[in-house]
């Protein structure tokens, strides 16, 4: 008579497959909660803009044909609100929109947004308490110092992309009559069935979304990655830093009145009608003026910088990732400025949101579907072990 002793262990199931199981589960319960936390943020993040453009009227004014008032007449009138700090910048987002004069430290973070036509405030904002600011630092640092809460949710996101592959490695059906089962949802199964198939099936879908914005949320995290990227992205090129040109300050004599203005007019010629542009002021005295035209306003990565002398208003060379223009940029710089209008799907416009959108969400659901298949197996293991005393029985019935 022959006796089948059942170890536990499903039959040709491989060590490989059992040590990528193994890794996807702790790793999973190691950053569960902070990959559901970074999810739900994520969500919130995605049609930010659309949310402030519904609930912030402020940010619009009544389009004239009349010309914006220059940078230094909002810039004097801004500075009023300002507790005798100075301006650092001002833009011009479009001619129905309040042109917004910003202020930042270390510690402070202010916008004053006002009529480009009149000079009036129409709101004078204190950025630390902007809903969508907090929610931006709790995603970014989790609203501990950067350079704590950094590197973990850097380390987060990495372990998540690691279990987003080792999830498709245990996802792919090892036959075929098991692939119309990986692609489908059983609505009408128990409960169990559904918790499992979401895990798995909406995974799938979304991993590809997922690993999109896990890889742009580690450019931002380390600095180690992005210079990965920027060595393979570029065939081995090393990422060049950002380093602002100088200002002359033998020609201090030489400055005319109102240097911003010139600059503004600058970046006024260059920018088409609906394209946002402004004035970047310098805060040390070799610092130069930069000047920028945004062609796509909702997005940050097609924007073209140019950079000044402060007392000569002569143009001058940047260094890095970011000088010049975007049309005129390596592929690698490209990349590189859009790595931010990726993570939050902008780059593909109202589609590309509601991707991120819903990537955000699956991939907050994943860790909460995938702790409650652990813990149902756990439970049925459990509820299925052999007492000592009846090994021999169960043995015996089994033959």
């Amino acid at each position: 008579m022959s006796h089948k002793v059942n170890t536990g262990k499903k039959p040709g199931k491989s060590v490989w497959r059992r040590v990528t199981g193994k890794l996807h589960l702790w790793l999973g319960l190691a950053s569960g909660l902070i990959v559901v936390f970074l999810g739900i943020t994520g969500c919130i993040l995605a049609f930010e803009q659309e949310i402030r453009s519904i609930t912030q009227p402020y940010l619009f004014v009544e389009k004239q044909e009349a010309p914006y008032l220059p940078p230094s007449r909002l810039k004097a009138e801004a500075e009023k609100r300002l507790d005798g700090k100075k301006a650092l910048s001002i833009e011009y987002p479009g001619r129905d929109r309040s042109a917004i004069v910003s202020y930042y430290d270390e510690d402070n973070y202010q916008l004053i947004f006002l009529d480009p036509y009149s000079g009036k405030i129409l709101k004078d904002k204190n950025m630390n308490r902007d809903f969508f600011r907090v929610v931006l630092m709790g995603h970014f640092y989790l609203w501990l110092p950067p350079n704590i809460g950094q590197p973990i949710v850097a380390s987060a996101t990495l372990i998540f992309l690691i279990m987003m592959i080792t999830g498709l490695i245990l996802w792919w059906p090892k036959n075929k009559a098991a692939r119309k089962q990986r692609f489908t949802i059983r609505w009408n199964a128990k409960w169990k069935r559904v918790n499992y198939d979401m895990h798995n099936v909406l995974g799938f879908y979304m991993t590809w979304v997922c690993i999109f914005i896990a890889i742009t949320g580690l450019v931002m995290g380390f600095e180690w990655f992005a210079k990965s990227v920027y060595f393979v992205s570029s065939g081995g090129k090393i990422l060049p830093p950002h380093e602002h040109p100088v200002s002359d300050t033998t020609r201090i004599a030489a400055a005319g009145a109102a240097p911003g203005d010139q600059v503004y007019m600058y970046m006024a010629a260059l920018a088409k009608p609906g394209e946002s542009y402004g004035v970047y002021y310098p805060s040390a005295a070799t610092d130069p003026i930069e000047g920028f035209v945004n062609h796509r306003p909702g997005t940050y990565y097609n924007t073209d910088y140019y950079h000044y002398d402060r007392y000569t208003v002569k143009e001058l060379p940047a260094t890095g990732v970011y000088a010049g223009s975007f049309k005129d940029a390596a592929i690698e710089d490209k990349i590189a400025r859009m790595n931010y209008d990726i993570h939050v799907g902008a780059i593909l416009g109202l589609a590309g949101k509601i991707m991120a959108f819903f990537g955000s969400l699956i991939g907050a659901s994943l860790p909460v579907t995938g702790f409650m298949i652990w813990r149902g197996r756990k439970k049925k293991s459990k509820s299925r072990q052999v007492q000592p005393e009846f090994a021999d029985t169960a043995i015996l019935a089994q033959a």
